[in-house]
């Protein structure tokens, strides 16, 4: 009974339990050390029960430490693996965040490179081009540009009057372009197709008189003798075209003069 007692304790209390029965038997002994020798066999018989049990509890007491120890080393390597597989998914999902970051990284940098590639060309088209203008070489803004083509544009459609309005607005804003001398000239041919004859020889004059090289000169002389006919002033009209065969010999305008002296009498 006694032995079954202690062994379902914990160790705690059967290390407690020994230590009073240890200081309890001695004192038993004493007690009838000289009087009563069945007893000192029952007190030698319960110390050596006592021995063994201390020896088994020693046993338990070392073996369930040894549990303990491994079983909290166990959790601690349970945990730590569980901690290593989140690492792991960490990881990796870092690393498809990167992937993806990338990808739109690269993304970003090609569409940059199309924007600035775009915008470039963009600004190209603002800065001051080299053109050729009725044989003559020189720079011309873009706002130029666009502005004598769609006054060019309103002539080509027959619209004169609005093709006229948009030559004369042409060489008030640019005087000095490289378009303003032909501008002049077709300033001149609105008001000709318009049957403007005054205003046809006032803009041809005028272009003569700013712009004496260009190469549409001959052919706006010739302009200005149609209309000095039209207006029933033949002198001036062989006057001009005698002036175009003499400046001009070698010309398609200057053989033109000739034909048309010939039928003015």
């Amino acid at each position: 009974m006694t032995s079954r007692y202690f062994t379902n304790r914990p160790a705690v209390s059967l290390l407690k339990v020994l230590a009073l029965l240890t200081l309890t038997v001695p004192a038993l002994a004493l007690a009838g050390l000289f009087t009563d020798e069945e007893a000192q066999k029952n007190i030698a018989e319960v110390n050596s029960r006592l021995n063994t049990l201390g020896s088994k509890l020693s046993a338990r007491i070392d073996t369930k430490a040894d549990k303990s120890e491994a079983t909290e080393l166990l959790n601690q390597n349970q945990q730590l693996i569980l901690q290593n597989q989140q690492l792991l998914t960490d990881v990796s999902k870092l690393r498809d965040t990167v992937d993806l970051l990338s990808k739109e990284l690269a993304k970003l940098q090609l569409h940059q490179r199309d924007f600035y590639l775009d915008l470039d060309a963009r600004l190209r088209e603002f800065e001051p081009k080299k053109v050729t203008v009725d044989g003559k070489e020189g720079i011309a803004e873009l706002g130029e540009q666009r502005a004598y083509d769609v006054a060019i544009g309103l002539f080509k459609g027959d619209n004169y009057k609005a093709s006229a309005i948009a030559f004369n607005s042409f060489i008030g804003q640019h005087p000095l372009s490289i378009y303003a001398g032909s501008a002049s000239y077709w300033l001149g041919n609105s008001y000709f197709a318009q049957h403007d004859c005054k205003s046809t020889i006032a803009s041809f004059q005028s272009m003569i008189t700013t712009f004496p090289d260009h190469a549409k000169v001959p052919l706006a002389m010739l302009n200005i003798a149609a209309c000095h006919i039209e207006l029933k002033d033949k002198v001036a009209a062989r006057k001009v075209l005698q002036n175009v065969i003499a400046h001009y010999p070698d010309s398609e305008a200057a053989q033109t003069a000739k034909t048309s002296l010939t039928l003015i009498r």
